[in-house]
């Protein structure tokens, strides 16, 4: 038996079996509904109104009765069981309106040869892949050499070309286009990256295409993927976009993907979802580009280890498994095409390789751009999310890890808790006397919930009043009616639902206190932990780099209150941005620094936080506002003490 699920807003229908879930059909129908947890029922971010027909199932805790009288239900839980007509709210709906914005002017890290007038002035504007105009001499009587030779040999004496190979496809077509091209023809050449490598024609065009050599940079993120086309003649870049992850719905964390992925058919679904999405950018940055499909020469890539391996449909169940090992760190050159990028058949794709199942090559392409590997000051680099990924070294040395600090930074795990979206809450302050709250939201719109950084915010200003403790407890003796209990639960108000998009109060929770105390103390737990096993100290750190997106936007203040990053000077924080896609840029732009990428991979040593022994005695620690040790806080420790004299 099918029936049909028609979903509001969007007015989309889709027909589907018997007891499939609702969560499933909107997938089915192409319609997003936010979901942190995989499809688990513990998240509560997937509630939908049935507004007809009937589900079994998808009553939760995460709902309140109140909300289960008005029909609302967890679409992930809820099995089908008649024709429906089913309303996404506001909260559940994905929103890309930010995703594209420019994050503002900040202490901005310098990146590795970012600016292209530096890699000329070193001599080093060297892309991976080069387009060389050929005239060649036409075929006689007299000179009747193979024309793939010619080809060769003139490259060989007129361009000073060694070491060149191509395939049996391209060979299939070179006879008639150097004709096509009246012996007049554009060659494609792919570098190699070691000095020792071969030099790959990928592709022969008639006439002079020389100028026209395209190239892009991808950032595969567990959340966003981004992209830009750059021009291989200037450096320059032509346009860029970026997208949700389309694997989003089938999980917000890496580790629910890969049991996704350790289904049946699942693997695919992943696979063909990012593929989906990077398509959906490439169609738009070239267009905005006006660049033609065929004149991308080259495309470089970086993401975490489980992403590169959903992207080329490897196996990552291994990946979350003891003692973690991903099918691999280094992967070759390949054709685009290959895995199902819209490409042309000689576009070379390159993917930054990694160093271990939780730091991959999106750490790898930051730390290239950030130059850490090429200065003397000790820096810890920090890419703060999900899975937060550490760097702590310098030019001769390097050590890393990643610490689970789960979805609370990126909205998940809150009761309210969102992206940084349209009315999302991102910045908070307190009246010290009537305990009041004054919220700013994201563009300005009326509330819908509370992003990562707003959260972060609201803790620290909490605690510097006094509303709530070290262990994010309120305090119930205030007398302000916005410090309450429901359902046994106890929450400070921050918008009463007249004011909300969402008809409902939201909320900042105990249990939201706990999910972000947790992630915080994995945070700097680690770091602590990478610190101690080298035999240094927080002191002896000179420089903070905080890269991705959702570092761009951290109030550094409020970061340190609440014992999220160590106490520094502001001017020594620097914000990289998106590390991550600027590393892939700078790969597109020179072969010569690619070298290096091997280099920084074999200089990183490892440490898996779950096997070293003091990372969970680090760890307890750091489960305080903003720890237990307030000697590694003393200005803190000091303000606190003054605001609440």
């Amino acid at each position: 038996m099918t029936y049909s699920v028609k979903f509001l807003p969007h007015n989309i229908s889709v027909k589907v079996d018997d007891k499939e879930t609702l969560i499933r059909a909107a997938m089915e129908a192409g319609v997003h509904i936010n979901a942190s947890c995989g499809g688990g029922g513990v998240c509560g971010k997937c509630r939908v109104l049935i507004e007809q027909g009937t589900v079994e199932g998808g009553i939760s805790e995460q709902l309140s009765n109140d909300d289960q009288e008005k029909g609302y239900r967890l679409a992930c839980v809820s099995n089908i069981a008649s024709d429906l007509v089913v309303r996404i709210p506001i909260e559940s709906q994905i929103d890309t309106s930010r995703l594209n914005e420019q994050t503002g002017s900040r202490h901005t890290a310098k990146a590795t040869y970012s600016d292209v007038n530096e890699l000329r002035q070193d001599g080093l504007f060297i892309p991976p892949v080069e387009k060389i105009y050929l005239e060649l001499d036409p075929a006689t009587t007299g000179d009747n050499q193979a024309d793939v030779t010619r080809i060769i040999n003139h490259l060989r004496i007129h361009h000073n070309e060694h070491r060149l190979t191509m395939n049996l496809d391209l060979i299939r077509k070179i006879p008639d286009i150097i004709r096509q091209g009246d012996f007049k023809v554009t060659a494609t050449i792919v570098r190699p990256v070691r000095k020792d490598g071969k030099n790959e024609i990928v592709n022969i065009e008639p006439s002079d295409t020389s100028t026209r050599n395209f190239a892009i940079a991808v950032d595969i993120g567990t959340t966003t993927v981004f992209g830009q086309a750059l021009d291989l003649q200037t450096g320059e870049v032509l346009s860029q976009h970026g997208e949700f992850n389309s694997q989003i719905s089938y999980g917000e964390d890496v580790i629910s993907r890969i049991i996704f992925a350790e289904k049946d058919g699942g693997l695919e679904i992943l696979h063909q979802k990012v593929i989906e999405t990077i398509n959906k950018i490439i169609e738009k940055i070239l267009k905005q580009g006006k660049i033609g499909r065929h004149e991308v020469t080259t495309i470089t890539l970086a993401g975490n280890s489980t992403m590169a391996q959903l992207l080329l449909k490897i196996n990552p169940s291994y990946i979350r498994r003891d003692p973690y090992v991903p099918a691999s760190i280094m992967y070759p050159p390949f054709r685009a095409n290959e895995i199902g990028i819209a490409l042309a058949d000689h576009t070379i794709a390159l993917i930054y390789p990694g160093v271990s199942s939780y730091v991959g090559g999106d750490v790898i392409a930051g730390i290239m751009a950030s130059g850490m590997y090429r200065e003397s000051e000790l820096t810890l680099y920090m890419d703060i999310g999900t899975n937060a990924e550490i760097a702590i070294g310098h030019k001769d040395w390097m050590v890393c890890t990643a610490a689970s600090a789960g979805p609370a930074f990126e909205g998940g795990g809150v009761k309210f808790g969102m992206r940084a979206t349209k009315g999302a809450i991102e910045d908070f302050s307190i009246n010290p006397e009537t305990y009041e709250p004054m919220i700013i939201t994201v563009e300005n719109k009326k509330a819908k919930g509370i992003c990562g950084s707003g959260l972060i915010t609201l803790a620290a200003k909490l605690l510097e009043i006094g509303v709530i403790d070290s262990r994010g407890k309120f305090n119930q003796t205030l007398g302000t009616p916005r410090i309450r209990q429901t359902d046994g639960i106890w929450e400070y108000v921050l918008v009463y639902k007249e004011d909300t998009q969402i008809e409902r109060d939201i909320t900042i929770t105990e249990p939201d206190l706990d999910n972000l105390i947790r992630a915080k103390g994995a945070m700097y737990s680690a770091a602590l932990t990478l610190l101690e096993e080298i035999g240094l100290k927080i002191k002896d750190i000179e420089r903070i780099i905080l890269a991705g997106g959702f570092g761009s936007y951290v109030d550094l203040q409020s970061a340190i209150t609440i014992g999220l990053l160590p106490e520094i000077e502001p001017e020594k924080v620097t914000y990289l941005g998106n590390g991550s896609l600027l590393g892939c840029k700078i790969n597109s732009l020179t072969n010569a620094l690619r070298q290096d990428v091997a280099k920084v991979v074999n200089m990183m040593t490892n440490f898996e936080l779950a096997s070293t022994a003091s990372y969970m005695d680090h760890y307890m620690g750091a489960l305080f506002l903003p720890h237990t040790e307030l000697n590694y806080f003393p200005k803190v420790k000091a303000r606190l003490e003054k605001l609440r004299k």
